[in-house]
């Protein structure tokens, strides 16, 4: 998809990964709608780019209606939305409160749902649209000590995968971004410095990587080329694939925090 003049809704937009992505898509041509929780932070960005910045708490449905009309009676229809916003606390199963598994289920799940819920009957009876989430590798694969941050994304990943299954034929395409080591301040302590983010990117590299699938329409964004190696791995020989994130696991938990 060409993004020149389109409506491009991104969601958690105030920084990182997000923020990036808006400036990206502006300078694509799009018409840009930063989106985040903190509205000042997405009303910053948005000047920056000569968009409209919305506060939107994604985890509520009733917050991401009202974001999408606000977008259409402003700017008119939404043609790329970019379910990009997401959260990663909690540890083992036994110790992370139930209330850190909802909050991470609205945000990095039923956030893409209600995403999905506002813009694509419109995207239909258009004949076309652009549905962007972030997953992780953590979704594909899985990733050491935050169990809730890995059951979600992996949602994540069976939703995109769906929507693209399904819709394609009716004018729809989807990308998902499954990013490794970004410079966000998700990351940090020991995974930080650890192999298992692989090279550790900017912002604003990815950024440049999602335009790119969605110029090509491309579903699958990958940030490191290793990624695609332990994927392969991990189809071919899951026990062995196990063994090695025990390991792995096994460091991280032994390794000073910082």
């Amino acid at each position: 998809m060409d993004l020149r003049n389109r409506v491009a809704v991104v969601t958690g937009a105030a920084s990182g990964i997000g923020a990036a992505t808006a400036r990206a898509f502006a300078r694509e041509g799009a018409r840009v709608v930063t989106a985040d929780i903190n509205g000042d932070g997405a009303r910053a960005v948005a000047a920056d780019i000569d968009g409209l910045g919305i506060a939107c708490d994604v985890g509520d449905e009733a917050s991401v209606n009202a974001l999408v009309a606000e977008v259409e009676r402003s700017l008119g229809p939404v043609e790329v939305f970019y379910n990009n916003a997401g959260v990663a606390t909690g540890g083992d199963p036994l110790e992370t409160d139930l209330d850190v598994w909802q909050s991470q289920w609205q945000i990095n799940v039923m956030a893409h749902v209600y995403g999905v819920r506002a813009v694509l009957p419109g995207m239909l009876e258009r004949g076309e649209g652009y549905l962007l989430h972030t997953a992780s590798m953590a979704g594909i694969l899985t990733t050491p000590g935050n169990v809730p941050y890995a059951v979600t994304k992996h949602a994540v990943v069976g939703l995109a995968e769906w929507l693209a299954l399904t819709y394609h034929d009716q004018g729809i395409r989807v990308s998902m971004l499954a990013p490794l080591g970004v410079r966000t301040p998700m990351l940090s302590g020991a995974m930080a410095n650890s192999s298992a983010v692989g090279d550790v990117k900017e912002p604003e590299e990815v950024a440049d990587m999602v335009v790119s699938a969605i110029n090509e329409e491309r579903f699958l964004i990958l940030t490191d080329p290793v990624a695609q190696t332990w994927m392969e791995r991990h189809t071919n020989d899951i026990e062995r694939w196990l063994n090695g994130m025990r390991r792995l696991s096994g460091k991280l938990a032994s390794a000073p925090s910082e």
